[in-house]
C-alpha cells in the first residue's frame, strides 16, 4: 500500500490484515516508517527493503531489517521476517512500498490518496505540531519520489482517504 503521508495507508493496511487473517491467511506486516533513515531516508529505503527482506523471502529464506528509531535518530534492533508459506501474505505499507525496486515482487499495488490539507492535519495529529515543517518537506520529497517511480499510475487499485475507488 503506497500513497502520500497521512492518506490512510496504515489504517487501510490494518483493515486488510484483519480481513486476510479472518480468511485464514497468515499476514506479515512491514511498515516503511520503520525503514527510512530519518526524514531524508525515503530514497534508499525501497532498495534496502527489496534487498534485505523481499528478495530473501522470494527465495524461501528469512528476511531481515533493522527498525529505525525516530526518537534516537538511528537504526535500532534487528527484526527477522520468517519465510512465508503458501497461505502467507506480506503486506508492505507506507511511502515507497510501490517503488520500482519492489515491483517485481508484488502481486497487488494499492494507492491511497487524500487532499494535502487533510494529510497534513492527520500527520500533525499523529506526530505533533513540532513535526509540521518536517511533514511539509516530506510531502515535497514524496511527490518527487512518486513522480520518478510512477507509483500512482502503476497501482492496481486506487482509493481515496475514505476507502472509495478513484480513477
Amino acid at each position: 500500500m503506497d500513497g502520500p503521508s497521512g492518506s490512510g495507508k496504515t489504517t487501510a493496511a490494518a483493515f486488510l490484515a484483519h480481513a486476510l487473517t479472518a480468511a485464514g491467511h497468515e499476514v506479515v506486516e512491514l511498515h516503511m516508517d520503520d525503514q527510512y533513515d530519518g526524514w531524508d531516508g525515503l530514497g534508499a529505503a525501497p532498495g534496502r527493503v527489496a534487498r534485505d527482506v523481499v528478495e530473501p523471502l522470494a527465495a524461501g529464506r528469512a528476511g531481515r531489517y533493522r527498525r529505525y528509531d525516530w526518537h534516537t535518530g538511528r537504526f535500532a534492533e534487528e527484526h527477522v521476517v520468517p519465510p512465508v508459506g503458501p497461505r502467507s501474505v506480506l503486506l508492505l505499507e507506507g511511502v515507497g512500498s510501490g517503488a520500482a525496486p519492489l515491483a517485481a515482487y508484488r502481486s497487488l499495488l494499492v494507492w491511497i490518496e487524500a487532499p494535502a490539507a487533510l494529510r497534513l492535519r492527520r500527520g500533525i495529529e499523529r506526530d505533533g505540531e513540532a513535526a509540521a515543517e518536517h511533514l511539509r518537506a516530506w510531502s515535497r520529497t514524496e511527490a518527487v519520489h512518486f513522480a520518478a517511480h510512477s507509483t500512482r499510475a502503476a497501482a492496481d487499485l486506487r482509493l481515496d482517504a475514505h476507502g472509495r475507488v478513484v480513477r
